[in-house]
C-alpha cells in the first residue's frame, strides 16, 4: 500500500480520486470503480504499487505504435485493475482481477528493477499497458522518471479516460500514446463499458496540445460500432481534431470475456472501415489482428516506406530526417528514419 496521488480529502473522512474521468467520491474503507485505490481513514491508497502481473519485451508495432521508432521493442509492464468495465475485454482475466476481494495476484517489482530489466533486455522504450495504465499512475509515474533518466522512452496504452490534472503531471515524462476508440456513442459507452465518450475525446485533444505523438486504435465489433455512419464520424474527428498524420488502427474483435455470441470481425469490414478513413483524408489507416501486411506508404507518392509482416519489421526505407526516398514527402512520426528523433 502507497499513498495515492491525486485525491481531494472531505468531510467524513471521505475522499475525491482525481485521476480518472469517474472521479469517485469514496467512503472510509471503500475503493473506487477501479478496485485498486482504497480509502483508509481519510488517506487514500494505491494497492498495485510495484505489483507487475505482466512484464514482457514486446515490438513496439504490437503496441500498437507504426510510427514511433519502427522496428524497436518496448518493455511492458502492467498491474490488475482497470477504470472500465468492457464486455469484450481482451485480458479481462487481469484487468478486472481486483474484483477479487483479497487479490494478491502480481510479483513485486519496484520501478528500479523495471528500468533495470528494460535497459538489460535492450529496449528502446517502456510501455505501460495490457491493463489500464491510469488506474497504476503511481508506479507508472515513478518507473517513467527513471525510465527518462535513463535514456528510455515512455509509451501509454490506455483507454484515454484519465483527467487533464493526470495527464499534465505525467505528460512531461510521456513521449508516445496509444488511444483505444471503443466507440463514438456515447450510448455504447455507458452500456457497455461503463462510461461516457466526451472524456475520451477530451484527452486525445489535449494529448495533441501537449505534443505528445498519438495513435488511435479502434476494435471494430459487428452490431455494436461497425456502421457506416459511425465510423465515418470517428475518421472524421481523428482527421478533424487530431490531423490526418494521426495514425488510425482498426483492429478485428473476437468472442472474449461477456461477448462469446458475437462472431469475429469479418476482414472485409476491416477493408471497408479503411477505406472510409482514407476518405476521410486519413493519411496512415492499419489492419490489425487480421492476414495481410500492416505496411507504411507514402501518403503522397504511394511508394511502400516500412515493410512489415504483423508486428515483424523487414525493412524500412525511409530517409534521415523522416522522409520518403521517392519524393520527399515527409513521414509523420517519431524517428521514423533511423535512431534519430524526427
Amino acid at each position: 500500500m502507497k499513498e495515492a496521488l491525486l485525491y481531494k480529502r472531505l468531510e467524513q473522512g471521505r475522499v475525491r480520486c482525481e485521476l480518472c474521468a469517474h472521479r469517485c467520491l469514496i467512503a472510509d474503507g471503500r475503493r473506487g470503480i477501479c478496485r485498486v485505490r482504497e480509502n483508509r481513514g481519510g488517506t487514500l491508497y494505491t494497492r498495485v504499487y510495484g505489483r507487475a502481473i505482466a512484464r514482457h519485451v514486446d515490438p513496439v508495432e504490437k503496441k500498437p505504435l507504426m510510427h514511433f521508432y519502427p522496428g524497436s521493442t518496448a518493455y511492458s509492464i502492467a498491474t490488475p485493475g482497470c477504470n472500465f468495465h468492457c464486455r469484450w475485454c481482451q485480458n479481462w482475466e487481469i484487468s478486472q482481477l481486483p474484483r477479487e476481494e483479497n487479490f494478491q495476484e502480481g510479483t513485486e517489482a519496484s520501478p528500479q528493477q523495471v528500468v533495470a530489466a528494460a535497459l538489460k533486455a535492450g529496449c528502446r522504450s517502456l510501455a505501460y499497458t495490457y491493463t489500464e495504465p491510469t488506474v497504476f499512475f503511481e508506479y507508472a509515474y515513478d518507473t517513467a522518471g527513471l525510465a527518462r533518466e535513463a535514456g528510455l522512452r515512455n509509451l501509454y496504452i490506455t483507454n484515454g479516460y484519465m483527467t487533464r490534472d493526470m495527464l499534465d503531471m505525467f505528460h512531461p515524462r510521456l513521449d508516445a500514446a496509444n488511444v483505444d476508440l471503443k466507440s463514438f456513442r456515447d450510448g455504447t459507452y455507458r452500456r457497455y463499458v461503463g462510461a461516457r465518450l466526451q472524456p475520451v475525446l477530451d484527452t486525445m485533444k489535449h494529448m495533441k496540445r501537449l505534443g505528445i505523438w498519438l495513435e488511435v486504435t479502434t476494435l471494430v465489433i459487428p452490431g455494436i460500432n461497425d456502421d457506416d455512419q459511425e465510423l465515418k464520424d470517428a475518421a472524421g474527428f481523428v482527421a478533424r481534431e487530431l490531423g490526418i498524420d494521426t495514425p488510425w488502427h482498426l483492429s478485428a474483435f473476437f468472442p472474449a470475456c461477456q461477448l462469446l455470441d458475437v462472431p469475429p470481425t469479418p476482414v472485409e469490414t476491416l477493408q471497408r472501415a479503411r477505406d472510409i478513413g482514407l476518405e476521410a483524408g486519413l493519411r496512415y489507416v492499419y489492419m490489425g489482428n487480421v492476414p495481410g501486411d500492416s505496411n507504411t506508404l507514402c501518403h503522397a507518392c504511394g511508394h511502400t516506406l516500412i515493410r512489415r509482416s504483423r508486428y515483424r519489421l523487414l525493412e524500412n526505407r525511409v530517409q534521415a530526417g523522416g522522409r520518403c526516398p521517392h519524393c520527399g514527402a515527409t513521414v509523420a512520426g517519431v524517428g521514423m528514419g533511423g535512431d534519430g528523433d524526427e
